[in-house]
């Protein structure tokens, strides 16, 4: 099937656009060594480029006072908290507390005000206490960015579209181990789940709204 068939298979279906709205936050899914660390099973080279471009939307995005979420995937030492998912993908039952390659790459330290939350699944939602912070927070923009393409950000876009929220993915500051799936799942998120948008529109966005973060 050819590029500008696909694009006329779903046109008028599925290229709607959900849009801004009032208040946003970021989730950082996952930017942790285990992908960026050569050598490591997990590295990516399309995420080293994702969290590099993503510097500059994080620093904007914590001087207008919004608020930044950071997951890591950690287990516990027997890994049985991972149920099939760490039977599925063995490798990730090194992602324990204390393992170098389970930390927050320190190109995008979390500040004082910043939440980190521990997840177990793909989904940043899945089994966590994200959704309820977010509402809490009177949350309605998700501005998703992270790693990978096809396993967490996407799980993460379908979560956030089923909570409520309007899921916005930069697509420079989300990456994965190959281009493969990482343009296709684009597509997809951009077709159903959110709005997939370039890193300066993003930014622009993020630029405009000033938050004061309640408790």
């Amino acid at each position: 099937m050819s590029q500008q068939s696909l694009q006329d298979n779903y046109s008028g279906v599925f290229d709607g656009r959900v849009g801004y709205g009032q208040k946003p936050a970021i989730v950082v899914v996952d930017f942790i060594n285990a992908y960026t660390t050569p050598g490591s099973p997990l590295y990516a080279s399309g995420v080293v480029d994702a969290v590099l471009a993503s510097v500059d939307l994080l620093d904007i995005a914590r001087r207008n006072g919004i608020l930044e979420v950071y997951t890591r995937v950690i287990y516990s030492p027997h890994g049985m908290d991972g149920g099939v998912f760490v039977r599925k993908v063995p490798v990730l039952r090194k992602m324990v507390e204390g393992e170098p390659l389970a930390d927050i790459v320190p190109e995008l330290p979390p500040a004082p005000q910043d939440v980190i939350i521990n997840k177990q699944y793909a989904s940043a939602f899945f089994g966590t206490s994200l959704a309820p912070m977010l509402t809490s927070q009177g949350v309605d923009t998700l501005i998703v960015t992270g790693c990978s393409t096809s396993g967490c950000i996407r799980a993460t876009a379908v979560d956030g579209m089923q909570y409520g929220f309007r899921v916005i993915v930069p697509r420079e500051c989300v990456g994965d181990r190959h281009p493969a799936p990482h343009e296709a799942n684009l597509f997809d998120i951009d077709s159903k789940y959110g709005d997939v948008v370039s890193k300066a529109e993003a930014m622009e966005y993020l630029a405009s709204c000033v938050q004061a973060t309640s408790v």
